[in-house]
């Protein structure tokens, strides 16, 4: 009794655990935009709520919220123009000199750019990898790629658990050791989420066809 017990608290702290870095890695990025904001939000309205009242004799509620809008717009605009990339690059190199910047916005950066990618997933491409031994071939999602020292083309493999994806294990593997396939990330992940019962027509043949 006493030994089950045991392994049963042990599950429950592990599942807990798990479950609750799965949740802090949600919240913190939210959480971290929206303290920006606010902030960014404050200090435009403190800054314009004194002209405005001296102007229209009266404050006027949401002007800090309309400019930031105004200002985020525009800085998307420039950001999508050649001499806007130079002066964003060189901003960011000025960040990269301040030792307690630095990390942080790095960090920050990584978030969001793993999250405006053109698929939502943040999900590269679909692909098969042998795991967890020879023989077993799993459902996996290419997350980065990158070359090693010896020129090779190495891959970051997110395999994940099924039926609940947001947690799984991370392969660094070698190009050769994958089989690419023309799966949509969003019919892969379908099939993991069900268990395997749901399966995207034609999704098992083409799967099949690959390993073969």
């Amino acid at each position: 009794m006493k030994h089950t017990f045991r392994i049963f608290w042990s599950w429950l702290c592990k599942n807990l655990r798990r479950q609750f870095f799965t949740g802090f890695l949600v919240v913190v990025p939210i959480g971290a935009t929206i303290l920006i904001l606010v902030w960014i939000f404050t200090t435009i309205d403190n800054i314009l709520q004194p002209l405005i009242q001296f102007i229209f004799g009266r404050p006027v509620p949401g002007i800090g919220f309309g400019i930031t809008i105004v200002l985020i717009y525009l800085v998307g605009v420039v950001a999508g123009n050649i001499g806007g990339k130079r002066l964003i690059r060189y901003g960011e190199s000025l960040l990269a000199k301040v030792p307690v910047v630095r990390p942080l916005y790095r960090s920050i950066k990584e978030i969001v750019n793993s999250f405006s990618s053109s698929d939502k997933t943040g999900f590269i491409q679909t692909v098969l990898v042998e795991f967890p031994r020879k023989g077993i071939w799993t459902i996996g999602f290419i997350t980065n790629e990158s070359r090693a020292g010896t020129g090779e083309t190495q891959l970051n493999i997110f395999i994940p658990t099924s039926p609940n994806p947001t947690s799984g294990f991370l392969q660094i593997v070698r190009q050769e050791e994958v089989i690419r396939t023309d799966i949509p990330v969003d019919d892969a992940l379908k099939m993991v989420v069900s268990a395997g019962k749901v399966s995207p027509k034609g999704i098992t043949e083409r799967l099949s066809a690959k390993i073969k």
